[in-house]
């Protein structure tokens, strides 16, 4: 009887048998996997996620002044687009003055407010920049153990123009466009995006790997430049500088062993593509050979070689001034 018993207690009301004794089956729905842990900003009831729905409200303000006007303001997210968050007093002030495109501001609960502090809320307030006060255990995690003295933003991320943006007929001017092969140090590239501003060139080109992208260090260095420049992403720089040759772009590279000195250059009044290569290797193997000419700055024999950045824009500059004087 206690086995007819044992026996009914497993029938369901619904006439299906359930788990029998001793066989485990009783626990274990609730002992399989649920999947891996939701992220923060994924759970409704975690202030994370109130706060990325808040600054995904908010995400045109200030984004806006990454599109680029006139040739290239047309901008795809590229390999390199994530957001970036810029900490610390001192930073998000100089971020901020440099116009850099900024989400969200957040601020520590119960500041010390000081003329930096007291300076960024002013400017995020004018702005229309969404201000959070945030935990400062939150904001630990969100700056990844920065030192943010209580203040931090976050950065959109950058929308890249597609190389091919620059080949455009109709755009009023000669083409003058600047490629970098490995070049790792955002300062550089915001040199060179405001030296491109200054001397009329059109836009920048970085590939995808091995090369710096736009940050928020980048844009800031590039003093509002980038705001007015588009910078495009190619997957494949060597093939983009070939679309290039056979779109009429005469590819120049810059090296100290170049076939002909900038000074002879003859080619500044052609549509052309300067490339730069990094301090350290110069031009990469394929992208030299990919270059119609290579192109060198006579220095003193004391200087080794110039700074990227500085480079590029005495060859910008003497681009520049071959095609003024051509049009006099």
């Amino acid at each position: 009887m206690a086995g007819n018993s044992q026996r009914r207690g497993a029938i369901r009301k619904g006439g299906k048998k359930g788990p029998t004794v001793g066989s485990g089956g009783q626990r274990r729905r609730g002992l399989e996997g649920k999947g891996p842990t939701p992220r923060a900003e994924d759970r409704p009831a975690h202030k994370a996620h109130k706060m990325a729905k808040a600054a995904a409200k908010h995400g045109g303000t200030g984004a806006a002044r990454t599109g680029g006007s006139g040739r290239g303001s047309t901008r795809r997210s590229g390999g390199k687009a994530s957001s970036e968050v810029v900490a610390g007093r001192n930073a998000v002030v100089e971020a901020l003055r440099a116009e850099v495109p900024v989400t969200t501001m957040y601020v520590a609960g119960r500041i010390d407010a000081d003329d930096r502090v007291r300076e960024a809320l002013k400017a995020a307030t004018a702005r229309g920049i969404p201000v959070l006060e945030t935990p400062r255990g939150e904001l630990d995690r969100l700056t990844d153990g920065a030192v943010h003295q209580g203040l931090a933003l976050q950065v959109p991320p950058y929308e890249y123009a597609h190389p091919r943006d620059f080949i455009d007929p109709e755009a009023p001017g000669v083409p003058l466009v600047v490629a970098l092969d490995g070049i790792t140090d955002p300062r550089n590239l915001g040199a060179i995006v405001r030296s491109v501003a200054a001397f009329g060139g059109h836009g920048v080109v970085v590939p995808e790997r091995r090369s710096v992208g736009m940050t928020a260090s980048a844009w800031k260095t590039s003093a509002g430049a980038a705001a007015r420049v588009p910078v495009a992403m190619a997957s494949n720089l060597t093939r983009a500088l070939e679309d290039y040759r056979k779109a009429g772009f005469f590819v120049l590279g810059l090296d100290m062993d170049g076939d002909v000195e900038l000074p002879e250059l003859e080619l500044a009044t052609e549509p052309i593509v300067i490339v730069t290569g990094s301090e350290g290797k110069g031009l990469s193997r394929l992208v030299r050979e990919t270059c119609d000419q290579v192109v060198s700055i006579p220095m003193s024999s004391a200087v080794e070689s110039l700074n990227a950045g500085v480079a590029t824009g005495v060859a910008l500059y003497e681009v520049a001034r071959r095609r003024r004087t051509a049009t006099q």
